[in-house]
C-alpha cells in the first residue's frame, strides 16, 4: 500500500495530460483567433478596450478548459 503513494506513474500521467490539454487549448484558441477575430486579438482587447471581445475570449478559454478537464478525468 505504501508503494502506491510513491509511484511516479500518476504524476507522469498528470503531467502528460496537462501538457496535451494546454497544447490543445492554445491551438484551439489560435484557430478561433484567426477565424472569429480577423484582426489582432491582443490589439483589439488592450489598445481598443474591446470588453465584449475580452469576455468572449475568457468564456472560450473557460469552456474549452472544462471540456479538456472532463476528458482527462473521465
Amino acid at each position: 500500500m505504501f508503494n502506491e503513494f510513491l509511484s511516479t506513474k500518476p504524476l507522469i500521467s498528470s503531467l502528460v495530460y496537462s501538457i496535451v490539454g494546454i497544447a490543445v487549448l492554445v491551438f484551439a484558441f489560435w484557430i478561433i483567433d484567426r477565424i472569429v477575430v480577423k484582426h489582432n486579438l491582443w490589439k483589439e482587447i488592450v489598445e481598443k478596450q474591446n470588453t465584449a471581445l475580452a469576455i468572449l475570449a475568457a468564456g472560450f478559454m473557460l469552456a474549452l478548459g472544462w471540456i479538456i478537464a472532463a476528458a482527462i478525468h473521465g
